[in-house]
């Protein structure tokens, strides 16, 4: 009697999705997202483009990329023993946590698999709000709250003037960051994450 099983959607269904979103983020990486198109990504992923619009029914094209991104992230934070809402390390020495985070977050942004895939959206976020919401509420505001939920930490532990509005520290230590990775101004490296740190938590230090 044939002992041969059934085979498992599920199982078949994960490695699709897979290899959208692996074929998703090559194709914005070596052609930009405007050249990106549905058709191309089913073909790279070896799927029917139905199958694409049948999970991503609206916007198709940004919501792929999205999750894609949203997936890869999260496997990075996993990597490292986290996830994409894990909080800053709290060792009692507020510089060295946020020296060690905005250091990852350089490591990150000059990784090419991450920096194509986040210009591409910020990019179209700029122009669609649909998808600059979305990307702001799925990974970029969640990982700004780590930062002011530390801050506040370090508040109430002395160690930061309590008079500091923790959203505007921690864009203060962000914002710099980011602008030089989008603009290209300056190379993006520790010594300046460590810079950033240093400077903000002089004007942090609670007042005597």
């Amino acid at each position: 009697m044939s002992d041969t099983k059934a085979p498992d959607s599920s199982r078949r269904s994960e490695r699709s999705r897979r290899a959208i979103y692996a074929a998703a983020l090559d194709l914005v990486s070596e052609q930009g997202f405007a050249k990106t198109t549905v058709e191309g990504i089913a073909a790279r992923a070896g799927v029917g483009k139905q199958t694409i619009y049948r999970w991503w029914p609206a916007n198709s094209k940004a919501a792929v990329l999205l999750e894609a991104f949203l997936d890869l992230a999260g496997q990075a934070a996993e990597a490292v023993g986290g996830d994409l809402d894990s909080e800053i390390p709290d060792t009692g020495d507020l510089a060295a946590d946020l020296k060690a985070v905005l250091r990852a977050t350089v490591d990150e942004l000059n990784n090419p698999r991450f920096d194509r895939p986040s210009r591409a959206l910020a990019a179209e976020g700029v122009v669609d709000p649909v998808v600059g919401a979305e990307f702001t509420a799925k990974l970029l505001e969640p990982q700004l709250q780590v930062y002011a939920r530390r801050i506040e930490a370090a508040q109430a532990a002395g160690d930061v003037d309590p008079g500091a509005d923790p959203r505007i520290a921690l864009e203060m230590l962000v914002g710099p960051l980011h602008h030089r990775w989008m603009h290209r101004t300056l190379p993006l490296t520790h010594a300046y994450a460590d810079a950033l740190v240093d400077h903000v938590l002089r004007g942090l230090a609670p007042r005597s």
